[in-house]
């Protein structure tokens, strides 16, 4: 039996890319990260993540996995939860619209 290679990123044939979920989880990370005074490198450091994926993540230029968000958020100090709550508020009234279906 052959073992199977696990490519990174995303799934073969995904093709699509949410940018207003993206950007509006970038946005609530610096908010926290500027809120408690923490430098985009440093963060990065906390988390275990390279610092220049980190600015993509914050720019909304890559939607963070599972795993990172758990991560990051335990970086800054607060839970997922708070997190996606933050991110919600941040999203715009449409998207929720195109997205209904």
């Amino acid at each position: 039996m052959q073992k199977r290679v696990i490519q990174r990123g995303r799934p073969i044939g995904a093709t699509t890319f949410e940018g207003a979920p993206a950007q509006a989880f970038g946005a609530a990370v610096r908010a926290a990260r500027t809120e408690d005074g923490i430098a985009q490198e440093m963060l990065a450091l906390m988390a275990g993540v390279e610092r220049s994926h980190m600015g993509k993540i914050e720019r909304g230029e890559h939607m963070p996995t599972l795993v990172m968000i758990l991560k990051i958020a335990r970086a800054l100090g607060r839970s997922s939860g708070e997190l996606m709550l933050e991110t919600e508020a941040r999203l715009p009234p449409t998207w929720y619209q195109s997205t209904d279906g």
